[in-house]
């Protein structure tokens, strides 16, 4: 199990790290999706990519790691009016990808599974 944890581990300081520089290398994307009553979108991206990055980092030692995944779980918690927003006006175009309602369900519901997978790494 600890083999299979480090692993899992490390792909999600992969998969956030990536996400995050996402959010500075196709920022045009992330702010297409964000709500209008969300106030400057722009500087909401790139707070949002900084964080995903500095979290991920954070998740790397262990004496940062309870922090590090409580602050994942509350930055995918402030994601989801994003989610929602993208379900109510799915189909909608984001970069090359067509997000349909399927689509939108998916990453919705996904987000308690990147919760739990964040929780699960907190010691």
């Amino acid at each position: 199990m600890r083999i299979i944890k480090k692993i899992s581990l490390s792909i999600l300081v992969l998969l956030y790290l990536l996400a995050g520089l996402n959010h500075f290398i196709h920022p045009e994307g992330y702010i297409r999706i964000i709500p209008p009553y969300i106030p400057l979108p722009v500087i909401a991206n790139y707070l949002a990519g900084a964080f995903e990055i500095l979290l991920a980092l954070l998740m790397i030692r262990p004496k940062t790691r309870k922090v590090a995944s409580w602050g994942l779980i509350l930055l995918l918690a402030a994601f989801l009016p994003v989610h929602i927003s993208m379900l109510i006006d799915a189909p909608l175009q984001v970069g090359a990808l067509m997000v349909t309602p399927v689509i939108a369900w998916i990453r919705l519901l996904l987000q308690p599974v990147l919760m739990l997978w964040a929780w699960w790494h907190r010691k």
